[in-house]
């Protein structure tokens, strides 16, 4: 490229370069931050860019609001042409607003009043007064109090405004007019304050508008606590996931649904409490921090106790401390609560799951899977009103999941062999058999991370021969005892236990077994799964001495049993990821900049 000649400035100028953009160089009083603390020249400048943006962008949109204003003065409810606004220059305004307001703590418009005295909330009063109020254009002498959020605001005229105020996703319309209103200046003066998104309480009349809509025509509106933010408009709501997941009080507020995803959630755990307490279990709660992480196959989140000085586990699962409570005499027993495991995240999995156990004492696994059928059977007709449920694949299209009794139930390894045509080892604890399974995960292109345990090889064989096909409930039974180390033996077949897992959809949902009450198999299993953990598998458990201790005090036959809450939700709520069932899952965390959000602020 040719050289070009330099710029030349006009005589009265400097040239403007990089570092000085025809600016004097910045005094010391300037090179504090907003945290008060000293910044560079370079940010200094980056700045002062920003804040003449921002003014600008103020400016810019000052000047479109007034051209707004000019177009449609009667179409726009007070404050409605602000949601044109910046997200930002709202936020400012509408605080700075509120912040004048708490300036008179003892007048009529505090934005924080301690108490508004409720009649009816908004459900209570739609049900008591719809059905008394049928004639159109007429409301009753009584007057009542309501409280909540303003979904949206229309106005018809200067003198007459219809607000939505929802509250636990209920709606009900207030007709607010100057003629009604206590007053025609209060009736100016809160109208000018109230925006989207507040909540407020209403007092006035309950009846029908000319058109026909239940309304309450309000004599009083009071602003109870201010919304500061411009709330997405709420034909569209909020539809970014993470979003949604991370401001869950957000999505909540706006879109519809979101609620009763979470009704559900509430009546599965309902229903199982009350199932298990009307068939006489007691529930009861076990420590969240142990000292092994025992109970499952799982890596634990360690953290550490300070007063102890000592390593400690969030519980991976309940089993070992209710398995102790039938030991004691409690002979049924169930806790539902949260395990921790320090794992994958992904659309079935998150590190924190509620999971419901119970054990029985004198009961076995195939006790539990009839029990099993009958309860979570029970369940899908109580809460959907039939037995099939119908979700959705990621695709869009529809598969219907059919929960009629009774379920299938599938040997895991004779199935296994079947799948891969070829027998299988009899003895499963040789490197013989470990080396066949090997070869057979190669051969038919089944990945397994290191390490590649017996186990682990023949649990990742079963998920792509097998669990692919389970649609409809299935138990998948008769695991190898290497993969069940707190499963007895099986009464009759080698090499296996008395264990089953549950899967709907491909997705295991519940598992169980006749529990291992021998100690002195029990100490042994444990200890190959110490060796395993040697060899480098995370999640094999460690020998738990207390655990052998207590069935050394006589652990009578027993059935045990777990389900996974969130997943079962997600299949009667038709999601396809764990975080819309979870209020606030675990999400990675956004590093703020803080010197940037500060300048902004200010």
């Amino acid at each position: 490229m040719e050289n070009q000649p330099p710029t030349t400035a006009a005589p009265d100028q400097k040239p403007e370069t990089d570092e000085t953009h025809g600016a004097e160089e910045p005094t010391e009083a300037q090179l504090i931050g907003p945290d008060g603390k000293k910044i560079s020249k370079n940010e200094f400048k980056r700045l002062q860019k920003q804040a003449q943006k921002e003014k600008e962008k103020e400016e810019k949109l000052k000047k479109k609001l007034e051209e707004e204003k000019d177009k449609k003065p009667k179409e726009k409810a007070d404050g409605a042409e602000e949601e044109i606004l910046d997200p930002q220059l709202y936020f400012k305004n509408r605080s700075a607003r509120i912040t004048k307001l708490k300036e008179n703590p003892a007048g009529e418009h505090f934005p924080f009043p301690h108490k508004w005295h409720l009649d009816f909330t908004v459900p209570k009063l739609v049900e008591k007064f719809e059905p008394q109020c049928q004639n159109k254009g007429e409301f009753r002498e009584e007057s009542v109090s309501t409280a909540g959020r303003i979904n949206s605001i229309r106005q018809v005229s200067a003198k007459l405004i219809f607000y939505d105020l929802i509250s636990e996703a209920v709606k009900v319309q207030l007709m607010v007019n100057a003629k009604s209103y206590e007053s025609e200046a209060e009736f100016e003066e809160i109208v000018s304050i109230l925006r989207r998104g507040d909540i407020i309480g209403a007092k006035g009349n309950p009846g029908r508008t000319q058109p026909g809509e239940f309304s309450l025509r309000a004599s009083k509106l009071k602003l109870l606590a201010p919304c500061l933010h411009m709330l997405p408009m709420e034909r569209v709501g909020v539809k970014d996931p993470d979003v949604r997941y991370r401001q869950r009080y957000l999505d909540l507020i706006c879109n519809k649904g979101i609620r009763e995803k979470f009704l559900t959630r509430t009546k599965v755990i309902k229903f199982v409490r009350r199932y298990l307490d009307d068939h006489g279990f007691l529930e009861v709660e076990t420590p969240t921090l142990n000292i092994i992480p025992g109970g499952a196959a799982a890596k634990p989140f360690v953290t550490h106790h300070n007063e102890l000085k000592l390593q400690m586990f969030m519980r991976i699962a309940t089993e070992l401390f209710l398995k102790q409570l039938i030991v004691g005499g409690i002979d049924r027993v169930y806790e539902i609560g949260k395990n921790f495991r320090n794992e994958g995240m992904d659309q079935t999995h998150n590190p924190e799951f509620t999971v419901c156990e119970f054990y029985w004492a004198y009961k076995d696994v195939y006790d539990l899977m009839d029990f099993t059928e009958e309860m979570l059977s029970a369940m899908v007709l109580e809460i959907t009103g039939g037995t099939v449920v119908t979700i959705h694949k990621e695709d869009g299209s529809e598969l219907k999941i059919d929960f009629k009794r009774p379920w299938k139930r599938i040997s895991m390894m004779e199935e296994l062999e079947r799948k891969l045509g070829v027998p299988l080892p009899g003895d499963l604890e040789t490197e013989e058999a470990r080396a066949f399974l090997e070869a057979q995960a190669k051969l038919h292109h089944v990945e397994c991370k290191p390490p590649r345990t017996t186990s682990r090889l023949i649990d990742k064989l079963v998920g792509h021969f097998i669990e692919v096909d389970m649609i409809n409930p299935t138990f998948l039974i008769e695991h190898p005892q290497l993969m069940s180390p707190l499963a007895k033996y099986h009464r009759s077949k080698p090499n296996v236990t008395e264990r089953f897992e549950l899967f709907v959809n491909k997705q295991e949902y519940a598992n169980s077994y006749t529990e291992l009450n021998d100690p002195f198999k029990q100490r042994q299993l444990f200890e190959d799964q110490a060796k395993e953990k040697a060899a480098g598998n995370d999640e094999a458990m460690p020998i738990d001495e207390e655990f052998i201790r207590s069935i050394e005090h006589a652990l009578p036959p027993t059935g045990g049993w777990g389900l996974g809450i969130d997943r079962l939700v997600m299949l009667l709520t038709d999601s396809l990821n764990i975080q819309e069932v979870i209020l606030f899952p675990a999400m990675k965390p956004i590093i703020h900049d803080h010197h940037h959000h500060e300048a902004e602020h200010k």
